[in-house]
């Protein structure tokens, strides 16, 4: 797959933050490559900075975000808090976050009562300290060094963050407290980070000052198309995530029809319940998955326990074979590459009940006419390789794209007609709320290809869109 997005400046500053390396021998070098996740580099190749520039430059665009991840995350490195900011607002920015209108901001921080949520000292002052740099000074170097010159201790942030919210309630409102932290001009994923943080059970302790908090916040989102959601739970207490309420994806799903390859003959049992039923010779052939789908998204433990239940398997290993190998066999056998992709995704993730769900040959678009009476339109663009039901409503199609998708004569001519039709479901696709992540047909064969592209692509695509967060 390409990715075009520029990384040019994320390339910098990790090639920056890394340059601390130097400290290290040349003998302990590759391992701290390798545990970020970047090129080793021979001892002889030139000096410490010289092998440390030639690995960072080595590292491919589209791993740039996980060696980011790794830096964040490991000890080996030391990240200042200001390198740390920079580092997470351009990672977190990749996640394409919902915009929230500077407006918006400051009209919840007016509404919100700071007395409520600072009323847990320890909770809160984490909270501040992860999402914002508490213990800058404010100083330049030469006025920090002549305060400790003379004997005095630069004020920080977090001093008068205790001054003012702690040892003075009422010094300063919550709007005084997001100028000084700098929450009106911060990017859109901190701030949405910050808000779910918030609204946190690890900050306020109490359901319902949680609800009315983020109520209160909504009332400011919502004009602008996006909300504080109930997207799971911590314990028993309700977890809040931003989303976009102007996406169709954030709608429940009622039925998935999958696994077909052929159109399935459908009828309602009750269209009042929209209940369906699959009819024909074999109504085997088309699986329905008509239970809630939760929070979490669709995960590979409530499909597992759906086709347990539903064809009474007693135990829960047999139904997992089954169920794989039932969805294997829905797959094209003339599609070498979707049947690698579908493989390679279960080699790679285990894969883990708490997965997201991989559903093959699912039927977006259906109608009860035939082609001959409805004409080439009733299966045009009907039917999507892969769908991933994620967390917060999210919806993303994986499609395997062949030479039959823009060629005809067997691939032996280019047809622009089809290339069009692909590129207009896309469209509508992306309008109705999908995301849609295109690989080529040769890219996963062999299988080993396969596998080492979905090795690199996985761990992006789940942090994109916070599988597991």
């Amino acid at each position: 797959m390409v990715d075009s997005r520029d990384r040019s400046a994320l390339r910098t500053l990790v090639g920056e933050v890394v340059a601390g390396l130097g400290s290290l021998t040349h003998r302990e070098l590759n391992p701290v490559f390798e545990h970020l996740g970047m090129p080793q580099v021979p001892d002889d190749a030139g000096s410490k900075r010289e092998r440390i520039e030639l690995s960072v430059s080595q590292v491919p665009d589209g791993e740039l975000p996980q060696v980011t991840r790794r830096i964040l995350e490991q000890s080996h490195v030391h990240v200042s808090p200001s390198r740390r900011y920079q580092l997470e607002d351009l990672l977190w920015e990749e996640d394409a976050p919902p915009e929230i209108p500077k407006k918006a901001r400051r009209e919840l921080a007016r509404a919100l009562d700071l007395s409520e949520l600072a009323q847990h000292h320890d909770s809160f002052l984490r909270l501040l300290e992860r999402f914002w740099i508490a213990e800058d000074p404010g100083f330049s170097f030469e006025e920090v060094e002549d305060l400790l010159l003379n004997g005095m201790r630069p004020v920080t942030l977090k001093d008068l963050i205790e001054r003012h919210v702690f040892r003075n309630p009422g010094d300063w409102s919550t709007e005084d407290l997001f100028d000084n932290l700098g929450v009106f001009e911060a990017g859109d994923a901190r701030l949405a980070r910050f808000l779910e943080g918030l609204v946190s059970a690890d900050v306020l302790l109490d359901e319902y000052l949680q609800e009315k908090t983020a109520n209160t916040i909504n009332a400011h989102l919502r004009p602008g198309g996006v909300e504080l959601s109930v997207t799971g739970n911590d314990g028993g207490y309700p977890v809040f995530t931003v989303v976009s309420t102007r996406l169709h994806g954030n709608r429940r799903p009622k039925n998935i029809i999958f696994a077909s390859l052929t159109k399935p003959d459908i009828r309602f049992r009750s269209s009042v319940d929209n209940d369906i039923e699959i009819v024909g010779r074999n109504p085997d052939d088309t699986l329905v998955y008509d239970r809630e789908v939760p929070v979490e998204g669709l995960r590979w433990r409530d499909l597992h326990a759906w086709w347990q239940d539903a064809r009474e398997i007693s135990r829960e290993a047999e139904a997992r074979g089954d169920l794989y190998q039932r969805l294997l066999n829905s797959l094209p056998d003339n599609s070498e590459g979707q049947r690698n992709l579908f493989i390679a995704y279960h080699q790679i993730l285990g894969p883990s009940p708490e997965d997201p769900a991989l559903l093959p040959e699912v039927w977006l678009h259906w109608d009860h006419r035939t082609v001959q009476e409805r004409g080439p339109e009733a299966l045009l663009r009907s039917r999507m390789d892969f769908l991933l039901l994620l967390p917060h409503g999210q919806r993303v199609v994986v499609e395997v794209d062949g030479s039959q998708h823009y060629t005809r004569d067997r691939g032996r001519t280019p047809d622009t007609g089809k290339y069009a039709d692909m590129v207009a479901a896309d469209r509508d696709l992306k309008l109705r709320g999908y995301e849609v992540f295109r690989f080529g047909h040769d890219e996963l064969r062999p299988f080993d290809n396969a596998q080492a592209l979905l090795r690199q692509f996985l761990p992006d695509l789940f942090h994109r869109f916070r599988v597991g967060s």
